[in-house]
């Protein structure tokens, strides 16, 4: 059962919030268990002080321990004080009004994962329609095991790897190990990223329903869809379920359709995206409605690194189209699969023939990193400071298109030429 409201004219007021999660926790039987709740790091949007407090209230004083764990899927570990304003908390909160809760960051080390099941090769090719034929161990936190309910918190937006991010992925790549996030990353890039983008049923998103069947442990979802800090819908339940749910609203709220295609679009990322891993999200949200031939600027001055994590292997391969890798397969089979797709995916659709490669469009970035740099990687070079937003504001008549905050809402062609 789903427990849930959305809306698509207004938000959801904080009583609200707390009515859904009185009547959703009410026949709960949570009462002296350990409860641990999965939520997302300061890349994502969403009003996730409120659901802290609200969570807090609810179980602090029902549970034997209420713990959280930060899924940060491919992400570098947040530091205590970023945790603290995540949640909208100090440290002497913490310990004065939430003394009950534990704070953890996701691990990748191999110590800190547990194999949960196995896919077979006939499995990954099932669900991959083909595209992929490998054996694949579903690794997770070994955390999870100790707990009696686990509880997945976070919003449900057009997502680059998935088609719409929410539910189970909160699990997968949230607090996972590599080979799973590999597996379904580069599917996803072997399919593109414009043929599948906000759209619910996908390869990816059957592989983390299944994975998700290899956890013993009882799940439930707080599934949100936002814009900003602002809640337009809340649906609590089987995290499937509740995805379903979301996904329908966030596909009447978060995808923004042109009629035709444009030639230069400045995409500008916001703040939350301080490496290029997370700031390609300006170009997967937009590379559909870019003309064929034209170019799109990543606006990201304050960027000067590729990833924290991943960022020596990109700096090696540098950023190119699919086929530049599939082409070239035994050059490039033994790198990691989810940093060859946020490869491809920020250099958009292209070819490889004859040796030569030929990007369907232009990738520029403006960001903190140099021109040589952005030459030996592959894209295309601007000072962020020779910018003028003013001179790409208004101007969607001359095939000219800014978004000032990217990588949330997806822009797609009414008449898409990349789903037919």
């Amino acid at each position: 059962m789903v427990i849930g409201k959305g809306y698509t004219d207004r938000f959801m007021g904080d009583d609200e919030v707390r009515e859904l999660c009185t009547e959703a926790f009410a026949n709960k039987n949570v009462d002296g268990k350990e409860v641990l709740v999965v939520m997302p790091d300061y890349t994502r949007s969403g009003p996730f002080d409120l659901m802290f407090r609200v969570v807090y209230e609810q179980l602090a004083h029902r549970v034997e321990h209420l713990d959280i764990l930060i899924a940060l899927g491919t992400h570098p570990p947040m530091s205590e004080k970023q945790i603290y304003d995540l949640f909208g908390i100090t440290k002497e909160d913490h310990a004065v009004n939430f003394p009950k809760v534990r704070f953890f960051n996701h691990s990748q080390k191999a110590d800190d994962l547990r194999v949960a099941g196995t896919f077979s090769e006939d499995e990954i090719e099932e669900i991959s329609n083909g595209l992929l034929r490998k054996r694949v161990d579903v690794s997770i936190n070994k955390m999870i095991f100790e707990y009696d309910l686990i509880i997945l918190v976070g919003p449900t937006f057009p997502h680059e790897a998935m088609g719409f991010s929410g539910g189970h992925k909160y699990l997968f790549p949230g607090i996972c190990g590599e080979e799973i996030i590999d597996t379904f990353h580069w599917i996803g890039a072997l399919i593109t990223i414009p043929c599948f983008i906000g759209t619910a049923d996908t390869p990816m998103r059957r592989l983390v329903e299944r994975a998700a069947k290899f956890i013993p442990v009882e799940r439930m979802c707080l599934n949100l869809v936002v814009k900003g800090r602002d809640l337009l819908g809340m649906f609590i339940g089987p995290p499937d379920e509740t995805f379903k749910e979301a996904s329908a609203l966030s596909d009447k709220l978060h995808i923004i359709y042109k009629d035709r295609p444009f030639k230069k679009v400045l995409s500008c990322a916001p703040p939350m995206y301080d490496e290029m891993w997370t700031a390609g999200k300006c170009m997967y949200k937009l590379e559909s409605v870019v003309a064929d031939g034209g170019e799109l600027i990543i606006y990201a001055p304050e960027v000067d690194h590729l990833s924290d994590v991943y960022g020596e292997q990109l700096s090696r391969i540098g950023y190119h189209c699919r086929d530049y890798f599939v082409k070239q397969w035994e050059r490039f089979k033994d790198e990691q699969g989810g940093v060859l797709a946020h490869s491809c995916n920020v250099r958009g659709i292209g070819t490889f023939e004859d040796g030569v490669e030929h990007p369907r469009i232009t990738v520029t970035f403006a960001t903190a990193m140099s021109e040589e740099y952005c030459k030996s990687i592959n894209v295309g070079y601007r000072d962020p400071a020779s910018i003028n937003h003013e001179e790409f504001k208004n101007r969607e008549d001359e095939d000219i298109l800014y978004v000032e905050k990217a990588g949330e809402m997806l822009y797609l062609l009414k008449d898409n030429p990349f789903r037919k």
